[in-house]
């Protein structure tokens, strides 16, 4: 199972490093990322296998979120199939 994960927010450093530590603790594996810096904000996306994640995707979701809020980004996990079927025209 795929899950699509965003990170928004004002740029600072270690962004990548916090939220790739985060993952992987809880056994997320990142297939795919790509990140840019426009002016002073931060964007990334990933593609991540969650098959093997230690815990549910709605708990996932849930501690990203937190995650985010304790650094002031906007962190957001979603099923591929829904992130798909959202951008699909």
């Amino acid at each position: 199972m795929r899950a699509v994960i965003t990170v928004v927010g004002k740029d600072k450093t270690g962004i990548i490093s916090k939220v790739s530590t985060f993952l992987a603790e809880r056994g997320v594996n990142i297939l795919d990322i790509s990140q840019t810096i426009l002016e002073d904000y931060f964007a990334m996306i990933m593609l991540t296998d969650i098959s093997g994640a230690s815990v549910p995707l709605a708990r996932l979701s849930d501690e990203c979120a937190a995650l985010g809020r304790e650094i002031n980004m906007s962190i957001h996990v979603q099923h591929e199939d829904l992130f798909n079927a959202m951008h699909k025209i």
